[in-house]
């Protein structure tokens, strides 16, 4: 069964600022990554990381571990990719997409601490003209990935039973050791939604293999 957080891991796109400040200390920011595609340049920088750290659960943003950086940075790389094509869509972004995204990172977090860990990387609030422009990045790539992955989609009544009986089925029933096994009638929705993240999961997989191929990554910086 796909994990959903594959996706939504490749969504939260960032930008750069000259430096942050962190627990009253002044971080001097760096350029970590350059990501080009022989028209325009993007940079990845350390700020960049600790931004894209504070959207996730319990990772510490004051000493952050080398895996955590590493993994942001890699991330970062795949978002900066998406980003390079979703800027080529004419796909406008409205406040109230923004508005809506935001109060979706939210329910991860409690208000006063999603405040206090923006706070640490340098934002003033939710209403930060920065961190608004962060999430209509994540927008536009979520936009993106819709017309290029979702909308092209196919699930067939064969798909949905193979996968229910061969994928769905056998994981359920390792959860749920004890519970009754829904019928595929009763389970249709959920098959069909796990499948389609499936399948888009794995058109991104294949995307960014092949976008790799095509831009120039540069590793400025090594976390270890």
């Amino acid at each position: 069964m796909v994990c959903k957080s594959f996706i939504s891991l490749c969504l939260v796109s960032v930008i750069g600022l000259a430096a942050l400040s962190a627990r009253a200390q002044v971080i001097v920011d760096k350029t970590v990554a350059t990501i080009s595609d022989g028209v325009k340049t993007e940079l990845i920088t350390y700020s960049d990381l600790l931004w894209q750290l504070a959207l996730v659960p319990n990772v510490t943003l004051t000493s952050p571990s080398p895996e955590d950086l590493n993994r942001a940075l890699q991330l970062q790389i795949n978002q900066r990719i998406f980003a390079l094509e979703a800027q080529r869509l004419p796909n406008p972004v409205s406040d109230a997409d923004i508005a809506a995204a935001i109060k979706e990172i939210l329910k991860s977090f409690t208000p006063s601490d999603f405040e206090k860990r923006l706070k640490t990387v340098g934002f003033d609030s939710v209403s930060d003209d920065n961190f608004e422009n962060i999430v209509r990045k994540r927008v536009l790539t979520e936009k993106y990935i819709d017309f290029r992955f979702r909308s092209f989609v196919v699930i067939t009544a064969g798909d949905e039973a193979k996968y229910y009986r061969d994928v769905w089925l056998p994981e359920y029933r390792r959860r749920n050791p004890a519970a009754i096994l829904p019928s595929l009638e009763e389970a249709r929705q959920r098959v069909n939604q796990d499948l389609v993240e499936e399948r888009v999961a794995l058109g991104i997989e294949a995307f960014l293999e092949e976008a790799k191929r095509r831009v120039a990554v540069v590793l400025l910086t090594e976390f270890k």
